[in-house]
């Protein structure tokens, strides 16, 4: 068998592209051909037989930033629309290119473009019966959001008094308002989006309140022509007095990964003030209440069968009060990015971090196809 040599589709010296590399190099294999995000956005991609493409996340580089969305500054909310447009017009080059090459790419176009469109991917967890918030956007049959009036009119007549609004095209936060109604022009939305007095909107370190209608319509007609999905705000389960879900990752259809992130705020993500809370508290909590933790796991899993011809994705797990139920809150392709946290006992990625258990991964599938290639030989002497 030959060896096993990976391509990745990244931004040179990220955190990400060199925590890959560090978990190929540690499984004995050459250091990865790191292709710029910024070259291939240019002048395209060119692979070499037999190479593993990688594709990582574009995020967290300017010049690629502006490539993709037109916008110098990286905190600007605006502009995902574009984003994804032109991601997902690269990711299918990059396919295209990776089988003129002869190269294998675990990724699959279609799935990624589905996975970053909050509409698509949740309708498509719903139809299989993954459990997910109600939503009104739901899949691509779903009328478009063109502004607070229709916001306001969901929010009215689907039941959803406290619903989130999120960017169709969003991550890590990215333009999420937790929106709350208590009656004709009672309305509050917590977000991380600030708003300049001339209109533009930046993302901020510091979760912040809106008080009038008038400021939130402001934010939410000029985010709706990017998309906007809405769905209902479920109460959550708490830890150490903070509200908490899960984000578990899962790898060739096995969830390896898990964290519990708690947060005083609706958004547990750790860059707006969450924290990593007690995993094995959570799983007590969740078996006192009569859930098997593999029920718990079982759930993601489910989420991740969706998209079968994708390695990895990192699923938001909501848990209800009392960690009785679950739901899946998104599924992210790039939700891998757990620095210093191991696999899961039992998940066959014990003492491998997330990037590490990826590579074992291929590693797996690349020897099982070809014990089946000899095994196939061997019958047709």
């Amino acid at each position: 068998m030959k060896e096993t040599r990976f391509a990745v589709v990244g931004n040179p010296g990220g955190r990400r592209v060199e925590m890959f590399t560090a978990a190929t190099v540690a499984a004995g294999l050459p250091t990865p051909r790191v292709l710029a995000w910024r070259d291939v956005l240019a002048d395209g991609a060119v692979f070499e037989p037999g190479e593993t493409v990688r594709i990582d996340s574009p995020g967290e580089d300017e010049e690629v930033e502006w490539l993709l969305r037109g916008a110098s500054d990286p905190t600007r909310v605006e502009g995902t629309g574009r984003w994804y447009a032109r991601f997902t017009e690269a990711v299918r080059d990059i396919a295209a290119a990776a089988r003129t090459a002869g190269a294998t790419l675990p990724h699959d176009p279609g799935e990624l473009a589905v996975l970053f469109d909050k509409r698509l991917c949740h309708g498509v967890l719903d139809g299989a019966g993954v459990p997910v918030p109600p939503s009104p956007t739901s899949g691509p049959q779903a009328p478009p959001v063109r502004g607070w009036d229709d916001v306001r009119a969901a929010l009215g007549t689907s039941g959803l008094r406290r619903a989130f609004v999120k960017l169709a095209h969003g991550s890590s936060a990215s333009g999420v308002l937790a929106v709350e109604t208590a009656g004709p022009g009672r309305v509050r939305a917590t977000t991380s989006v600030e708003r300049t007095e001339d209109g533009r909107l930046f993302n901020s370190l510091r979760v912040r309140r809106y008080d009038t209608e008038a400021e939130i319509a402001a934010i939410i007609d000029r985010l709706a022509p990017d998309g906007l999905h809405i769905e209902r705000w479920l109460p959550k389960a708490s830890q150490d007095k903070r509200v908490a879900d899960l984000r578990i990752v899962v790898v060739a259809g096995r969830a390896t990964h898990a964290v519990v992130r708690a947060s005083r705020s609706p958004m547990t993500n750790l860059h707006l003030g969450g924290v990593r809370g007690d995993l094995a508290a959570a799983r007590a909590a969740a078996e006192a209440a009569g859930v098997a933790w593999g029920e718990v796991l079982g759930t993601a899993e489910r989420a991740a069968e969706c998209f079968p011809r994708t390695l990895c994705v990192g699923v938001d797990l909501l848990p209800g009060p009392g960690w009785r139920r679950f739901a899946v809150g998104e599924v992210n392709a790039f939700g891998d990015l757990l620095p210093r946290l191991t696999g899961l006992p039992g998940s066959g990625a014990e003492g491998l971090d997330t990037y590490a258990a990826q590579v074992a991964a291929v590693l797996r599938t690349r020897k099982e196809a070809h014990r089946d290639a000899a095994v196939r030989a061997r019958h047709e002497r």
